[in-house]
């Protein structure tokens, strides 16, 4: 049996018992979340949320790409959402590659060089990556006056942390 299989069986049990056709569409606590699309984030059980509570976006990285934004656009025009968080956490794949590498790596193993994807927009520092993509957002002009704040999740210990928006200076730049 695939794991497809799996969780085909797993739907049809889930599915039997299915109690929330009739949760409304709009998120009920007016919140959007862009995250990581890590196995280990189980987003709704490190924030405390039911089905229904919030929408809540996933990428690789949990970066503001072209249809996060359209994502996060849509949750508040259309659908209400009156908060914004973002959340990247510990260990990331994201910051074992660049770009460059994993694209000579595609290409040298398919023998094809792609147009798309341009980007895969790995990084280095995750809290710096966090920074990037709250501005992202904030700076964007459909959702410029949506509160945006970012978290940096510890796969080790469960716990949230969040990220200032600007980086702190050391002792000695600020002397």
């Amino acid at each position: 049996m695939s794991i497809t299989d799996e969780v085909l069986a797993a739907n049809q049990q889930y599915a039997s018992r299915f109690d929330k056709g009739s949760l409304a569409m709009p998120p009920a606590k007016k919140l959007a979340i862009l995250a990581c699309m890590d196995a280990r984030l189980s987003v709704e059980q490190l924030l405390g949320l039911k089905t229904g509570d919030a929408h809540i976006i996933r990428n690789a990285g949990g970066i503001a790409t072209e249809d996060a934004l359209r994502s996060l656009i849509i949750s508040h025009h259309l659908l209400g959402t009156q908060e914004f968080i973002v959340i990247n956490h510990t260990d990331c794949g994201m910051v074992t590659f660049t770009d460059d590498q994993l694209l000579d790596k595609l290409e040298h193993q398919t023998g094809v060089s792609a147009v798309i994807p341009a980007h895969f927009y790995s990084f280095k520092d995750v809290e710096q990556n966090v920074r990037r993509q709250v501005a992202r957002i904030k700076n964007h002009p459909y959702v410029r006056d949506i509160p945006v704040r970012g978290f940096v999740y510890d796969v080790k210990s469960g716990k949230l942390s969040k990220v200032s928006e600007q980086r702190q200076r050391s002792s000695q730049q600020s002397a």
